[in-house]
């Protein structure tokens, strides 16, 4: 059966994106300050088709977190669109050539029909994270599946004992306020199994002990 994990940038006072996040700001405001790890890494631009970026440690990390994925999971405010029955014409924040390249699962309470779009399709699970993580491991083709965010959906398959690995990205930032990763999970058991540290960011992978 295909693993489960996700990975986030992480601020050291625990937020994993700021305040007043809106479809102007996605990730809060301040969230942008835990990523200029990955905008700066020659392996992100790599993999938005895209010239330049640094070959760093970092790099290293996000190869990692790419390799071997053959599905992901997110939940609907990470697709974006807004609340309630979906606006068709909303087709998600990365255009009509996403990174995924691997079939999506998108959370959500309001059906709609699957997007397909140039080397990505998202299917819309009314179902919930079980239902969800079902179709995604049957489309991984033994593939791991990847919970893609947003927090909220971070914290289901954490609290509900789903996730197999954690990759946290600690950022020396201090946000003060916004969305927390680790909000209402129960007690985990998490076993640190690596760690790899550059001037932007402090990589921990934990194996969930289930």
């Amino acid at each position: 059966m295909s693993s489960v994990r996700c990975h986030v940038s992480m601020s050291l006072d625990g937020f994993v994106a700021g305040p007043d996040q809106s479809a102007q700001n996605p990730v809060g405001v301040g969230g942008k300050r835990l990523y200029p790890w990955v905008f700066a890494s020659k392996a992100w631009h790599a993999h938005q088709g895209r010239e330049g970026g640094e070959r760093t440690v970092d790099c290293e990390v996000i190869e990692e977190v790419l390799d071997g994925v053959g599905s992901y999971i997110m939940g609907r405010h990470m697709f974006g669109g807004g609340e309630g029955p979906w606006d068709e014409s909303w087709r998600g924040w990365w255009g009509e050539e996403p990174a995924f390249r691997a079939p999506v699962f998108v959370l959500t309470h309001h059906p709609r029909e699957p997007l397909v779009l140039r080397g990505t399709t998202f299917t819309f699970v009314t179902g919930g994270v079980t239902a969800a993580l079902e179709q995604a491991q049957r489309a991984a083709g033994g593939q791991a599946v990847s919970i893609a965010g947003g927090a909220a959906t971070m914290r289901q398959f954490l609290a509900a004992g789903l996730l197999d690995e954690l990759y946290v990205h600690l950022v020396p930032v201090v946000l003060g306020a916004g969305e927390r990763l680790l909000l209402d999970v129960g007690d985990p058991t998490l076993l640190p199994v690596k760690v790899v540290h550059s001037p932007r960011a402090t990589h921990v992978k934990y194996r969930v002990v289930r």
